[in-house]
């Protein structure tokens, strides 16, 4: 298999085996296929639904395209390419293709990250100002259409900002008489990139969410009154906090694995095998659908 994609990628070729595809690559190959299709209509869905009627001009649906665009943009780049890591011998797409690919995966792995934080924290700002916050004027001035894009262009310029390393994190190399594009960077420098890259698109947002959803779920159980407010109120709440935490919930479960298996090939001892190699796969699935 191809030696790409992360911490010790540079000896999955030996993993891999031999020339002939194995029935784990048929696998592998149609669940890729599914996140393309799944992945691909329903981004295309929600951005035809925002964009449809100028609907996207308020602060929230702004925040929604945002990532929107950013996984749309993941699906069609960058997860054809990543089928075929996993199910060919070595990698066909030439040395541009190599570097930009990861490139482009990390981009928008940031992009997202940084505006689910950024929706977190427009979720608490609007609570604050229909809670009759004192500040609830300002906070109506900032929570603009203008200030929404404003966050915007600095959530992909700070993508740019820590996705660009990876243009040169790898590069397409001959390896055990096949073409691979694996890392190029000695092992200190990947492990310092990679924990910031866990540091800064995972931990930090994660922090970020927990800290604001858990204000937000104070105020809906502690600041309204159940028995004054009704049991339409009660239900409301519930409902609220349930999506609230399937929010949070799927974006922490389906990144921690891919984070998690990195920390863990860093900082432990991760023999690479066919069985192994499998549960390299296995998160980056996980991750890929979210």
């Amino acid at each position: 298999m191809n030696g790409s994609g992360g911490p010790g990628a540079e000896d999955t070729s030996e993993a891999g085996g031999g020339g002939s595809w194995q029935p784990e690559a048929v696998i592998v190959s149609m669940l890729f296929a599914l996140i393309f299709l799944l992945g691909t209509v329903g981004n295309a869905l929600v951005l035809a639904v925002l964009l449809r009627g100028g609907q996207a001009v308020s602060t929230t649906n702004l925040f929604i395209l945002n990532p929107g665009v950013a996984d749309l943009c993941f699906i069609v780049c960058c997860v054809p390419f990543q089928a075929t890591i996993y199910t060919l011998d070595g990698w066909v797409f030439g040395s541009l293709l190599c570097k930009a690919v990861h490139f482009f995966i990390f981009l928008t792995m940031h992009a997202s990250s940084f505006t689910l934080a950024a929706v977190s924290l427009d979720r608490d700002l609007s609570r604050e100002q229909v809670s009759g916050h004192p500040l609830s004027a300002a906070l109506r001035e900032l929570r603009t259409p203008r200030n929404a894009l404003a966050a915007i262009g600095l959530i992909w310029g700070l993508s740019l900002l820590f996705s660009g390393p990876y243009l040169s994190y790898y590069r397409q190399s001959r390896l055990a008489n096949l073409t691979v594009c694996h890392p190029a960077w000695s092992a200190p420098r990947r492990r310092a990139m990679d924990l910031c890259t866990f540091v800064f698109s995972y931990l930090l947002p994660v922090l970020g969410l927990g800290l604001t959803y858990a204000r937000t779920l104070h105020y809906l159980w502690c600041a309204v009154d159940p028995v004054t407010a009704g049991s339409g109120a009660r239900r409301a709440k519930r409902k609220v906090t349930r999506m609230i935490i399937i929010l949070a919930a799927l974006f922490c479960l389906c990144w921690r694995p891919h984070h998690a298996l990195i920390l863990c090939v860093w900082f432990r001892r991760f023999p690479l095998t066919r069985a192994t190699y499998a549960l390299r796969i296995l998160p980056h699935l996980v991750s890929y659908a979210n």
